[in-house]
């Protein structure tokens, strides 16, 4: 069997050091140790003058790096680890590459040699460290995607066709936007998706990869808010390397305004034309002319519909049935008693007390976490210089490591709830209102469009025997319910 091929690593820190510590000691010292162990000593790696704040850019160091990859070496010897690097963080990278390239780390002084049991348990310890630090880089990426995109910085990906990102900003892209422009209008014409796309292609137009465009396509395009000049950032997640993408809660979403290419009239005639035949889709038969039909349940579960010819809701399974006019006027009164009902400001200081609780401990765990921190590096320390055997270092470190595991789960979720409970806050006011002038508008309003506000604040209405039970959607913090007696109705 060949003998193991290895490389000498020797980093003095100032020009004196050089003339001082003499590198040509410590490659004699390592060449020794090589010799001992029958080992050939293939490369030399020399960084002299070199602070250790910062080496995994240097020229040597990727040359050390490469010949580790393609197996030219497979241990590096030093002659203690501050020579290898003082930056932690560094340190912790070297520990991990030459862990998956299977190559041993050697320091003389320190006696870790990871070819040999004992050092393997130093570098199952680095190990574990890389794997932390790892894990907090991955929750710092994380939890700066919102802060991005509250900040309107891009996060990734391609910019919307019709635009393009230039100095971190959207703007405008005058070669794509008069096409993206033409799409609402052709649309606008015809209301055909597909129409829309064979006009387009027939025009010679194509998409930014030189696609042909589809109805898929037409239909993204006019859906996107970008368009009439409403940007949506941080609404989606990765659910891994080769997995699809989620899309996030809405209450993460974040907007920004940005350059409009059609008017925000345009976009939501397209967009109603796309909506009215998504319902025709989704619907058996004939739009229904309505109300509550399909909002309202029988008690058994079963939908309850009006008939041709009919003035009632009717249950075809248990022939429970409710007059249209009534449950109409009792459901309209319900919403109007619970918009006027509601005491925003309560809700607000409730919430505002909520997440300064939650502040406070988010701080207290982030503390006891980096004194966690500190005491597990001194207890590495102190094994790595042998002031504690291996049982005594299980017995402090196990705990300690425990403790900052339950920390690391708690931390990322502390600050997930008040980011939610931030956004409740902000969004409050907007929906409230934005809920009552519908209302206020309800007179004025065309049948379709208050029937897409009964379907967007309507959780279900319930007909029992003797009773009705109404529940619209958690507007603030909590469901209203109603439940009214009609005997006698």
């Amino acid at each position: 069997m060949a003998n193991k091929k290895i490389g000498i690593w020797i980093r003095v820190s100032t020009d004196f050091q050089v003339k001082d510590e003499s590198p040509e000691h410590h490659e004699q010292r390592a060449r020794y140790y090589a010799k001992s162990r029958d080992w050939d000593v293939v490369e030399v790696y020399r960084l002299d003058a070199i602070s250790g704040k910062t080496v995994m850019d240097h020229p040597e160091t990727q040359r050390m790096l490469s010949d580790i990859r393609e197996g030219h070496i497979t241990g590096l010897v030093f002659s203690k680890l501050a020579r290898l690097a003082r930056n932690t963080k560094e340190l912790l990278e070297f520990a991990e590459i030459f862990r998956k390239e299977n190559a041993d780390l050697i320091s003389l002084a320190e006696q870790i040699d990871t070819s040999s049991p004992a050092g393997r348990l130093f570098f199952t310890i680095i190990s574990a460290m890389a794997q932390w630090e790892r894990e907090e880089i991955s929750s710092r990426v994380a939890a700066s995607v919102p802060i991005r995109a509250e900040m309107g910085k891009p996060l990734g990906g391609q910019a919307s066709f019709g635009y393009k990102w230039e100095n971190k900003k959207l703007v405008i892209d005058e070669r794509e936007a008069p096409v993206r422009k033409l799409v609402y209008e052709i649309f606008k014409e015809c209301k055909r998706k597909k129409t829309t796309a064979d006009r387009l292609n027939k025009m010679g137009y194509r998409t930014r990869n030189g696609s042909h465009f589809s109805d898929t396509t037409i239909d993204r395009l006019i859906r996107d808010t970008t368009a009439k000049g409403l940007r949506i950032a941080n609404y989606t997640k990765s659910l891994g390397e080769g997995k699809t993408w989620k899309v996030k809660p809405e209450q993460e979403w974040v907007t920004h305004p940005c350059p409009a290419v059609v008017s925000e009239e345009l976009w939501k005639e397209c967009n109603a034309v796309l909506d009215a035949r998504k319902v025709s889709r989704n619907n058996v038969g004939r739009i229904s002319e309505h109300l509550l039909a399909g909002l309202i349940k029988c008690h058994c579960g079963t939908p309850m519909y009006v008939k041709s010819n009919s003035t009632k809701y009717v249950c075809n399974k248990c022939r429970n049935s409710v007059q249209e006019v009534w449950i109409n006027d009792f459901y309209q009164q319900h919403l109007k008693d619970y918009l006027s009902g509601i005491k925003p400001e309560v809700f607000k200081t409730e919430l505002e007390g909520d997440i300064k609780k939650q502040e406070n401990l988010l701080s207290l765990a982030i503390r006891k976490r980096t004194k966690h921190i500190k005491k597990l590096e001194e207890i590495v320390d102190l094994r790595i210089t042998k002031e504690i055997d291996k049982e005594h270092f299980a017995v402090l470190y196990n705990p300690l490591k425990e403790q900052l595991e339950q920390l690391d789960g708690s931390i990322p979720q502390l600050e997930g709830e008040i980011k939610f409970k931030k956004d409740q806050l902000k969004s409050t006011d907007y929906v409230l209102e934005g809920a009552r002038s519908l209302y206020l508008k309800w007179v004025e309003m065309e049948f379709s469009q208050k029937r897409s506000l009964v379907e967007n604040v309507t959780d279900f209405i319930t007909v029992n025997d003797n009773s009705i039970d109404i529940a619209l959607t958690n507007l603030l913090a909590k469901m209203a319910t109603s439940q009214h007696d009609f005997t006698d109705s």
